[in-house]
């Protein structure tokens, strides 16, 4: 598991190393007794850092990220390959990566991993894989991929990211910049974590004139106050009444996929060509899943790809290709050697 990984840790504070801590409940350092509480421990600043069901927390539970755990820890399959018997998350994966689909030898660090859809994806390349998410979807990602031993999964902040610097071949990032405060901050957090030549790939949402017609940014400033539950609750009510309603103009009415569009629930089918296969419950959950996605994030922070360009321009990465992809702008590049 990922705390055996000690020497790769960092403190998120002080930048100094962390030791493993083993103790049994009566406070005794018995490494043989079967009740034990694990930490790990700056050895410079001494902040104690808890290790709960096999994860490492770098963060404090409640923060910005919370619905992301409820969401993830509710439909923690939903979006496996696995599960659905398709390839929709391979495909993106390699799709915008470039990426080759054996890469033995190499140190991936996957920023904001969910349930673990594209963790599962990159683990079958052989790759050493470290996965952390800002909210608790990493027990999800556990319960998932867990069992292979090429991975391990921690809890911490994209903004402190608790590893040792020039340490990744590779480092990934998909879905989850404009979800932070900063996003264009988030992005030069992740540089140093590459070695020299290391390469960098990720993806945020596209602010344009599109935007205005989003109907999730007009509703937004209302739904991402909701608690999560209440919230769940009123999605689960109004998407399985819309989802058929919506189904029907998309696919029997004449360019009903632009009228459909005013119905503020997520449709996929005819958009992601691999869902075509999928009957009307996988087509149900995911939209359940993907319509809570859209309302309930406390950020949501789409950028232009004029922005994406220069965020890799001021990092002074080589060869960068940003251009438009399937889930807003994918920008990647290569770290100097």
């Amino acid at each position: 598991m990922c705390y055996k990984q000690v020497k790769t840790f960092r403190c998120p504070g002080c930048s100094s190393r962390l030791e493993l801590i083993i103790k049994t409940l009566d406070g005794n350092n018995n490494r043989d007794a079967k009740v034990k509480t694990k930490t790990l421990q700056c050895i410079q600043c001494t902040k104690v850092f808890p290790i709960q069901n096999d994860i490492p927390r770098f963060v404090e539970q409640n923060n910005y990220a919370k619905s992301f755990g409820y969401q993830w820890n509710k439909y923690k399959q939903t979006q496996l390959d696995s599960i659905s018997g398709l390839s929709i998350t391979e495909n993106r994966f390699f799709g915008v990566t470039g990426w080759d689909k054996t890469l033995l030898d190499n140190k991936i660090l996957e920023a904001g991993c969910g349930a673990g859809r594209f963790t599962e994806i990159v683990l079958k390349t052989q790759a050493e894989v470290y996965s952390f998410d800002y909210s608790n979807a990493v027990d999800a990602n556990f319960k998932n991929n867990g069992s292979n031993n090429n991975l391990h999964i921690f809890q911490a902040d994209i903004f402190s990211i608790p590893i040792k610097l020039n340490f990744f071949d590779k480092i990934f990032c998909l879905g989850v910049l404009q979800h932070t405060p900063d996003p264009e901050k988030a992005f030069h957090s992740l540089i140093p974590y590459l070695k020299p030549g290391g390469e960098i790939c990720v993806d945020v949402y596209d602010l344009s004139f599109r935007s205005f017609f989003n109907l999730k940014y007009w509703f937004r400033p209302m739904t991402k106050r909701i608690k999560k539950e209440k919230l769940y609750k009123l999605v689960k009510i109004l998407v399985p009444l819309l989802f058929p309603i919506k189904m029907f103009i998309t696919e029997k009415i004449p360019f009903g996929k632009y009228f459909a569009f005013f119905i503020p629930i997520a449709y996929h089918k005819g958009f992601i060509k691999e869902m075509n296969a999928m009957s009307y419950e996988q087509l149900l959950e995911w939209s359940i899943l993907d319509t809570f996605d859209k309302y309930a994030p406390m950020y949501d922070k789409p950028k232009t790809i004029r922005e994406v360009k220069k965020w890799f321009n001021d990092a002074k990465l080589v060869s960068p290709q940003v251009h438009y992809g399937p889930n807003g702008i994918v920008g990647k590049a290569k770290k100097h050697i």
